[in-house]
């Protein structure tokens, strides 16, 4: 049960994501999420946006895991395996801060699978 909560705040996470790269990255209040001048944030929108969709795809392959129950722990491993690489390499390459806000979360959700 525990496992599943905890897969399930990194799907909604990255459903946040989703939306903030996919609809709101060229608004006010994606360009304070993100720390983006107007000028940047017009210039990449269309970047952003298929940014989002990824993490749509990542979102949906959890909620898949998670509704297949037990019989879906290799959906659950391999996309959080998936948000945990994304979000190291994130948190390297970007912003560090994706290193606490995606990559952690979804190691938690690891272990948590993986000692139940």
């Amino acid at each position: 049960m525990l496992s599943s909560v905890l897969i399930l705040l990194v799907a909604i996470i990255h459903v946040y994501i989703l939306i903030l790269e996919m609809f709101l990255w060229d608004t006010r209040v994606g360009r304070k999420a993100f720390k983006l001048s107007a000028d940047f944030s017009a210039v990449t929108k269309v970047l952003a946006g298929n940014q989002g969709l990824y993490n749509g795809f990542l979102a949906a392959g959890l909620f898949y895991g998670v509704w297949l129950g037990e019989s879906g722990f290799q959906f659950k491993i391999f996309f959080l395996i998936c948000v945990l690489i994304a979000g190291i390499f994130g948190a390297i390459t970007a912003n560090r801060k994706i290193l606490y806000v995606q990559a952690l979360p979804a190691l938690i959700a690891i272990a948590a699978l993986l000692l139940q």
